[in-house]
């Protein structure tokens, strides 16, 4: 189920990958939900509709919408190594780990070096245990963590095992700077961003996150979520979809014809 730019001829409950780049502020959900609403207005009721690894609302980049049977795929295209582009600000924290948040508390970051930022990224690489931020949508006893956290609860995430294959220093303009970072299933950058203020004997949050790519796919042949939905809308209806395949279907290359 290869993603294509052209949808006439799909059907939709056969199993569809939509590769999204997922619009800031937009919740993983929401997109989920807009392309299930748009599809069941054309007549696919019942039609399954997931995603295969969340992005935070305040991230943008790739996003695997899987549609009908592709939704079998899920927990498969989860497992694949991510990667992404992400501004990290030193010298300040912020609860969430992010600008969710307004900064809690500030720190110096004037002796931090280019070399020392070099330094804190290659011990933060390979095979470890990471701490998820308190907002997040980790489980605790079947609540989500963020909202035992704006409930104003002492939260205790469980670490996870994860691997950052590895990372670059694509800009050092301090105190930001900006990173691509290829990771494992389950890596929190936000997390990381705090991570590699403390080892810089500083602070520091998430200021924007890019997912760049994830297994196979890349935000390079993503949709933008508008054109996929437009897209959508243009198509002929789930009936007219099966008349016509079923008109057609005495015809050589009938098939081929209507997925042209």
């Amino acid at each position: 189920m290869k993603p294509t730019q052209d949808l006439r001829g799909i059907n939709f409950e056969e199993g569809y990958i939509a590769v999204v780049d997922k619009p800031l502020e937009w919740t993983s959900t929401d997109v989920v939900r807009k392309v299930k609403f748009t599809l069941r207005k054309l007549g696919y009721r019942k039609i399954k509709v997931g995603h295969a690894g969340t992005l935070d609302p305040l991230a943008t980049g790739v996003l695997l919408v899987c549609i009908g049977r592709a939704t079998k795929l899920v927990d498969a295209l989860q497992a694949e190594e991510k990667e992404y582009v992400a501004d990290v600000m030193l010298g300040a924290t912020t609860p969430s780990f992010d600008l969710e948040h307004p900064v809690d508390r500030t720190y110096p970051w004037e002796h931090i070096t280019r070399e020392a930022v070099l330094e804190a990224l290659a011990s933060l690489t390979g095979e470890r245990l990471q701490t998820p931020p308190v907002y997040s949508a980790k489980k605790i006893d079947g609540t989500r963590a963020y909202d035992l956290a704006r409930a104003g609860e002492e939260v205790a995430v469980r670490q996870a095992l994860i691997t950052i294959y590895e990372m670059e220093l694509f800009e050092c303009e301090l105190p930001r700077i900006r990173i691509r970072v290829r990771c494992s299933k389950g890596t929190y950058i936000r997390s990381l961003a705090r991570e590699i203020g403390e080892s810089l004997r500083s602070g520091a949050h998430l200021t924007s996150l890019r997912r760049t790519r994830s297994g196979g796919f890349t935000v390079d042949n993503a949709w933008q979520l508008e054109d996929f939905l437009e897209k959508l809308q243009e198509l002929e209806t789930k009936r007219d979809f099966l008349r016509i395949e079923n008109n057609l279907s005495h015809l050589p290359n009938a098939k081929k014809s209507t997925e042209a």
